[in-house]
């Protein structure tokens, strides 16, 4: 298959690298000094101490990558209006979009009963306006072309050109509403023959909610107090606090019919085990990136102002690591 990766970063470089591995014909759209290191000395991943070298064609303009059977978009929300404008030139008529991203998808109501529920109440399509301002990203990217990916896995890009896999190998896809097709179970099969565990989705809606819990707190978290995960765990003010703003998450998201079905305690156990971690927001802050609040905090936010729901600590939390990411210039 051609499959293009639109941000070659940690996970879609590790991706990318492996369904190349695979024998896949893979291609990336990368830019600056990472899109350099990988034209001159390929795209390097490093897995269990020993590191290999992939060729692999790569460009920071789409439109000299050409049609795709499915393009994976493995960036930050706040990078998506970017992949919004140039996606084009990849698509073709059967073309799939894969969402392989943190926080709440921009196409995340679509196939939900809660919207067209409202809709047939004269409400109108009911669109996420902080992720999806004016609907350019549903314009180019629509729901009919899209199957989500929740990333259960954890992997860094210490340089440029090198993606280093730390632990996980856990994707879960599934189109929105559940009415899955051949697009996802060819898709599933490609990532499995890549040494993915890689399984399908009856709901990817609630696999997204059950992922958000911990990212709307772990992540957020971390970057105020440059804490590991296990660190933030051993404080219990921090727990406590945590715990807080997955309960308002998960009566949001009950509240729009996507519940989570997890006890905040044991969505902190799988933390846990995983031990010393830095979350990828902690990561981005330390390289000095600008930080996903939006997809994480402030759409999460819109979600429970649509829905009626109270979330003050989820309020607290957004309004301290925006003013964070501000004061150092990683907030747009």
């Amino acid at each position: 298959m051609k499959i293009c990766i639109y941000g070659a970063g940690a996970v879609g470089g590790l991706i990318a690298g492996r369904l190349a591995q695979a024998g896949h014909e893979v291609s990336v759209v990368a830019r600056g000094a990472h899109l350099t290191a990988i034209l001159k000395d390929g795209l390097r991943i490093e897995a269990d101490g020993r590191q290999t070298a992939i060729r692999i064609r790569a460009n920071n303009d789409p439109d000299k990558l050409g049609p795709q059977d499915y393009v994976i978009v493995a960036v930050k929300g706040q990078s998506l209006p970017e992949v919004a404008a140039g996606i084009a030139p990849l698509l073709e008529e059967n073309t799939s979009i894969v969402t392989a991203m943190n926080g709440v998808p921009w196409w995340f109501f679509d196939r939900l009963p809660f919207a067209s529920e409202r809709t047939a109440r004269g409400g109108g399509k009911l669109r996420l306006e902080t992720l999806d301002p004016g609907g350019k990203l549903s314009a180019a990217m629509p729901t009919d072309r899209i199957v989500g990916c929740v990333v259960h896995l954890a992997a860094s890009t210490p340089e440029p050109g090198l993606i280093r896999h730390n632990m996980g190998q856990r994707l879960i896809l599934g189109e929105p509403g559940g009415k899955n097709t051949a697009r996802t179970r060819t898709l599933i099969e490609a990532l499995q023959g890549a040494n993915f565990e890689a399984v399908e989705s009856a709901f990817i809606e609630k696999d997204f909610w059950v992922k958000l819990l911990g990212n709307v707190s772990f992540n957020p978290v971390s970057a105020l107090t440059l804490a590991t995960a296990n660190r933030m765990i051993a404080d219990d003010y921090i727990k406590a606090y945590m715990v807080a703003i997955m309960r308002e998450c998960l009566a949001i998201g009950r509240a729009v019919g996507v519940d989570a079905d997890i006890d905040p305690e044991a969505r902190m156990d799988m933390a846990r085990k995983l031990g010393v971690f830095k979350t990828s927001m902690l990561q981005d802050m330390e390289a000095g990136k600008k930080l996903e609040i939006d997809g994480l905090l402030t759409g999460t936010l819109e979600i429970a102002q649509k829905a009626g729901v109270a979330a003050p600590f989820t309020e607290s939390l957004a309004g301290l690591a925006r003013l964070r990411a501000e004061s150092s210039g990683q907030y747009r």
